[in-house]
């Protein structure tokens, strides 16, 4: 009974100290939103980056308009590409199965102008695309991206996204 009383209280004892090579996870904070408040123009891109960043199609559709056109030059064409918002969603969710990792920072809005139910917007981006650990593509340059919403209330929705990339 004794050896019993000494295996409970030398379990209890070792049960409730603290390991501090293993410390205890963080509490997570409620009060900070992991998405962007897409009613003003930087949870756009906001929620554009963590799209991106988590490889999110569902987050990244609701920013588009249904009537979203892409467009970007075929330098070796020499012409304007211009795709609509499915064959958006396609190529977008190819590059998100295909990369291991994406990055995309947002740099200085270069610039903006409309008003509370059109906004157009240029605005630097770095996006690193790793598809494996030897092969990462890095590009850089500027979105010109038209927003619109039918009521001050409503989200921002992106209808025209014209890019102008440079792959280094």
């Amino acid at each position: 009974m004794r050896r019993l009383f000494i295996v409970v209280v030398c379990c209890l004892g070792l049960g409730s100290c603290t390991n501090p090579f293993a410390p205890r996870l963080a509490e997570p904070d409620d009060t900070l939103p992991i998405l962007g408040d897409q009613t003003t123009v930087e949870g756009v891109f906001q929620n554009f980056r963590f799209a991106y960043v988590f490889k999110d199609t569902l987050t990244y559709g609701r920013l588009l308009d249904r009537s979203f056109s892409f467009v970007f030059r075929n330098y070796d064409r020499v012409e304007d590409v211009t795709w609509g918002r499915d064959e958006d969603m396609l190529a977008t969710q190819g590059l998100f199965n295909a990369a291991q990792q994406l990055d995309l920072i947002w740099n200085d809005v270069v610039s903006q102008s409309g008003d509370s139910l059109v906004q157009n917007i240029s605005r630097g981006f770095n996006l690193t695309i790793v598809f494996r650990a030897d092969d990462i593509e890095r590009s850089q340059g500027r979105v010109d991206l038209r927003l619109e919403r039918k009521d001050p209330k409503d989200p921002w929705k992106i209808v025209r996204w014209r890019d102008d990339s440079n792959f280094f």
